[in-house]
């Protein structure tokens, strides 16, 4: 079983925002529903590189802020007629806690 990483409390990231875990490789956003879901994704739109974590949280989707393209936070695909995808890693929540796989890092560092 791999010990997941502890990145924060939960209530650090507001509903409807974000916050950046930085690894040697650059920054994941991490994002907060609504509803409390919290989703992880790299913090780099595909069309012109904007910092996702600074968009808008709606639902379960976030609108870049640079070119407003919508990328579903759970599988990181562009909605409508934008076309791209962000890769997204698995995130969860324990006793308040969000917490990361370490595998997960060390798969965005070698990248």
């Amino acid at each position: 079983m791999t010990d997941w990483i502890d990145i924060g409390d939960i209530n650090a990231i507001p509903r409807r925002g974000a916050r950046c875990v930085t690894t040697p490789n650059g920054r994941i956003a991490i994002f907060r529903t609504q509803d409390n879901q919290v989703f992880a994704m790299d913090n780099r739109c595909p069309h012109k590189g904007g910092p996702l974590a600074e968009g808008i949280v709606h639902g379960a989707s976030v609108t870049c802020p640079l070119h407003s393209w919508v990328f579903d936070l759970a599988t990181g695909q562009a909605q409508g007629a934008d076309e791209g995808q962000v890769r997204t890693y698995p995130v969860q929540v324990v006793d308040g806690r969000i917490r990361i796989a370490p595998d997960v890092l060390m798969a965005v560092a070698a990248a």
